[in-house]
C-alpha cells in the first residue's frame, strides 16, 4: 500500500514540477518582451533556468520525503508503534579513517540519519574484500 501511495505522491510532485517549469518559461517570455538589450534578454533566460532548477530541486526533496514516509510507515508497522522524525545525534564509535580518535561521525555500517542511506562496512578509501585469489603481476 505504501508503494502505491508513494508513487501517487511522486506523480503529483512531478506534475507540480512541470507546472512550475511551464510558469518559468511563461515568465521568461513576459520578461523578454520589454527587454531591449541582449543582456536583459539573457538575464530573463538565466532567471528562468534558476526557477526550473528550483522546481527540480523541490521535486527531488519531495521524492526523498515520500521515500522517508514510506520507510517510516513500514518500520512502524513492523514494530507496532510509530517513531517521530529522526534526530541527529553524535557518537563516539570508531569511524573509518579515525585512526583511534574519538569523533562525532556515523559509525561504519550504520544508517545515516540525514539521508537514510547505509554507510558501507568496508573502508571507504580501500578496496572491497575480494574472494581470496591473488593477482600476479608480470
Amino acid at each position: 500500500m505504501q508503494s502505491a501511495e508513494k508513487k501517487l505522491k511522486n506523480v503529483a510532485s512531478s506534475t507540480k514540477e512541470q507546472v512550475n517549469k511551464a510558469k518559468a518559461k511563461l515568465e521568461e517570455k513576459v520578461e523578454k518582451a520589454p527587454a531591449r538589450t541582449p543582456e536583459e534578454k539573457e538575464m530573463a533566460h538565466e532567471r528562468r533556468k534558476a526557477r526550473e532548477a528550483e522546481a527540480k530541486m523541490e521535486l527531488h526533496q519531495a521524492k526523498v520525503k515520500h521515500a522517508a514516509e514510506k520507510l517510516a510507515a513500514k518500520h512502524s508497522t513492523l514494530a507496532g508503534h510509530v517513531h517521530g522524525p529522526a534526530t541527529h545525534h553524535t557518537t563516539t564509535q570508531p569511524v573509518v579513517g579515525a585512526l583511534g580518535h574519538q569523533t562525532e561521525h556515523q559509525p561504519v555500517g550504520t544508517a545515516d540519519t540525514v539521508t537514510g542511506t547505509t554507510v558501507p562496512t568496508y573502508p571507504l578509501g580501500g578496496h572491497r574484500p575480494h574472494s581470496g585469489h591473488t593477482h600476479k603481476h608480470m
